[in-house]
Formats: C-alpha cells, sequence, structure tokens
C-alpha cells in the first residue's frame, strides 16, 4: 500500500511476512529512484536482521549483562507471532526490510534508519506501564510464545492484515489490553517515525518503508504544515515510580534485623545462632526446591539455597538472578532457542527447551525465596518470649 505525500515523501506499508510487500518495495525504489530509503529500523533491529548469525549465536548470558536483555525480549515478543504466519507463507519476517536496504545498496541510494531504538522504546513502555496492565500484558505475551492462540493465528488473511481498518482494529485491541503501552508503541512511535522521514526529506526524494499498522498515523503527522516533535523528548526514559514489592522489600531487612536484636537481647547467642540457622534453612530450602520443580542443574540447586537467604535482605538483588545466571553459565542457551519457542506443542517441549526452563529458574527460585521470607518473620517471632 503505497501512500504519496507531496513529491517527495512516498511512504510503503508493508505486512512484516509478505511476499507482495516485498516485490512492492523492489518496485516503488526502482520507480521513484529515491536518493533515501528509509526503513522502519532502529540501529539494533538492523543488526539483527543484517548480521542473522552473530545475533543468533550470541550467548543469552551476554545479553542479560547489557541492556540488549531489552532487545532479546523484543525479538522473541515482536517475531513470534510473525514466525509462525511467515513460515505459512514462506516469508521471512522482516524480508521487506531487507528487500529495501539491499535494493538500495543495488542502487548506491542512501538507507535511513528512522525508528526510535526499541531498547528505549521498551523501557518507556515498562515504566509507563501499572501493575495490572503488566500483569495483561504477560499473560498475552505467554500465550503468543506458547501458541494458545494458534487457531486464532491460521484463521488470519494475510491479505487482510494489509488493510488499514483490520490493523486500526488490532491495534486498538492491543491498545485495551495495555493502553500506555499502546501509546509508547504506536503513537509515540508515529511522532518519531514522522519527524525523521521529513528530516531526510530536506535531504533529497524519500521512499519509506513502515508498517501498514503506522501508514495511517505516520501520513496524518506528515500532511501538517508542521511536525511539532521533540525527538529528544520521545527518547528520554521516565524515572521508576513508587513501587510497593520495592517497599516492602526495603522493610523486610528492618523487621530481621530487629528480630535478631530482640532475639539476642531476650536469648543471647544461643538463640540467635539457632534463629539464624533457621532462617537459611526455611528460606534456603524453599527456594531450592523451586529451581528443583524447573528441573535446573544441581549445583543452580545449591546456588539458590545458599543465595536465597541472603538476598531476600537485599532488594536490590533477587535469588532467581543469581540462580539463574549459574543455571545460563551451565547450559547456555543461544538466542536462536528463542525460535524454538513458536513451536513448542507439547508439555514435553516446554520443560525441555532451554530459555523456557532459564525463566522457570528464575521465577521459581524467587517465588520460593518469597514464600520463604514470609515464613521464616514469623517463625524467628517465635524465638522472642512472650510473642
Amino acid at each position: 500500500m503505497q501512500v504519496k505525500i507531496k513529491d517527495n515523501i512516498i511512504l510503503i506499508g508493508t505486512a512484516h511476512i509478505s511476499e507482495d510487500s516485498v516485490r512492492e518495495v523492489r518496485e516503488a525504489i526502482e520507480k521513484y529512484k529515491p536518493d533515501i530509503v528509509a526503513v522502519e529500523l532502529c540501529q539494533k533491529r538492523y543488526e539483527a536482521i543484517t548480521q542473522k548469525d552473530k545475533w543468533e549465536s550470541t550467548p543469552v548470558t551476554s545479553l542479560l549483562k547489557s541492556n540488549k536483555a531489552y532487545l532479546m525480549l523484543a525479538q522473541t515478543f515482536l517475531a513470534s507471532i510473525q514466525r509462525r504466519l511467515g513460515k505459512e507463507y514462506g516469508v521471512e519476517p522482516g524480508s521487506e526490510m531487507i528487500a529495501a536496504i539491499d535494493e538500495a545498496k543495488k542502487h548506491n541510494t542512501a538507507v535511513a534508519l528512522v525508528d526510535r531504538d526499541i531498547s528505549i522504546t521498551l523501557k518507556r513502555a515498562w515504566r509507563r506501564m501499572g501493575i495490572r496492565e503488566k500483569f495483561r500484558l504477560s499473560w498475552e505475551f505467554m500465550k503468543a510464545l506458547i501458541g494458545f492462540d494458534k487457531e486464532e493465528l491460521e484463521e488470519l488473511d494475510l491479505k487482510e492484515l494489509m488493510k488499514e481498518d483490520v490493523i486500526s482494529t488490532l491495534m486498538k485491541e492491543f491498545g485495551e489490553i495495555a493502553p500506555s503501552v499502546a501509546t509508547v508503541l504506536i503513537h509515540e512511535r508515529d511522532e518519531y517515525i514522522s519527524k525523521k522521514i521529513l528530516d531526510e526529506s530536506k535531504k533529497g526524494r524519500v521512499v519509506a518503508v513502515v508498517g501498514a499498522g503506522h501508514l495511517k498515523g505516520i501520513t496524518e503527522h506528515l500532511k501538517k504544515k508542521k511536525i511539532d516533535v521533540d525527538l529528544k523528548k520521545l527518547e528520554y526514559v521516565p524515572k521508576k515510580r513508587f513501587s510497593i514489592l520495592k517497599t516492602v522489600g526495603y522493610i523486610i531487612p528492618i523487621i530481621f534485623a530487629a528480630l535478631m536484636v530482640y532475639i539476642f537481647f531476650f536469648g543471647g547467642w544461643e538463640k540467635t545462632l539457632e534463629a539464624l540457622a533457621w532462617w537459611f534453612l526455611i528460606n534456603g530450602t524453599l527456594s531450592a526446591i523451586g529451581t528443583m520443580i524447573a528441573r535446573a542443574h544441581p549445583l543452580t540447586w545449591l546456588t539458590a539455597f545458599v543465595a536465597a537467604p541472603i538476598t531476600s535482605l537485599n532488594p536490590a538483588i533477587a535469588a532467581g538472578w543469581v540462580a539463574g545466571y549459574v543455571e545460563a553459565k551451565l547450559r547456555t542457551p543461544v538466542v536462536k532457542d528463542f525460535k524454538e519457542l513458536s513451536k513448542l506443542e507439547s508439555l514435553r517441549d516446554f520443560w525441555n527447551n532451554k530459555v523456557i526452563r532459564l525463566l522457570m529458574v528464575v521465577a521459581l527460585a524467587n517465588v520460593g525465596s518469597m514464600i520463604g521470607t514470609f515464613v521464616a518473620l514469623p517463625y524467628l517471632g517465635s524465638f522472642i518470649p512472650g510473642l
């Protein structure tokens, strides 16, 4: 689907898994012979598409130690449904973007990456979400990955996806799940991409390749006499908001310290050491059991057992992070393992997937430690005479 803005901007709305979109992109660049080909990619996504082998072989531990963790999440979430549809239609997700880049190189035309950094987009979305939105989005995310909506995907018509009203409907439904996320992922990016395209058009004629879902919004912005958009403002990541869970996390070590003082005051060293032993035993055991349920490596069990009683007193770190790091080192998955998420069909597949196992280790170690904390604290109170 093409939209011409004046004489120097041609927008092409594409479906990311359509052979027709690939062909339309090539024909448009050949026809209009632009000075610049703009694509709806940021630098990180551009590298993920053009350096695929390198990206897919990157250890997950490397991604988790940097801001690329956001990119890892994005690649998994945004590509899971596209891959299933792409398999049916025989087209790799992002093929139209690759086609645009290849065609630009063929004609010795400049390529402009006009999308906002995906790490910034995801950070802004996560910071803006409330607890309810996070739970709802996480549920939809898990359904998309595991394939609970497989029948719905099979019923999708690719040609229908190219229609503006259907795309708008999908965007609206997504906005109902998480309104703040829809604002960041859709509306803000419409503004951002429009401004970048307009800036590029000052250098010459532009053919811009964007997803069909953004075509209407970008078109409306570009038809305005002036786009009043501050790119730096849209690249700003809001500070973290007040969190009840984090507040509780800071209160727990205070309560623990107070209990230890009281126990020592009333019972002496013997009772204090006994109370500490029970704290380690209860907290560590329940966290270790969580990793066992997740079928983690035995050394990960031991790590969770030792780490949980300590991390429960440090709100800056969680037992699951430590256990997950050890599990990732012992059984290191690479990003290509994420591709298998869209192919999971049985419970056995689910449990054998390295990425799912790693996520389960982190989650269940944290759950076990949390339960252990709320079980152990009241028990420690029993060491104080009169309580």
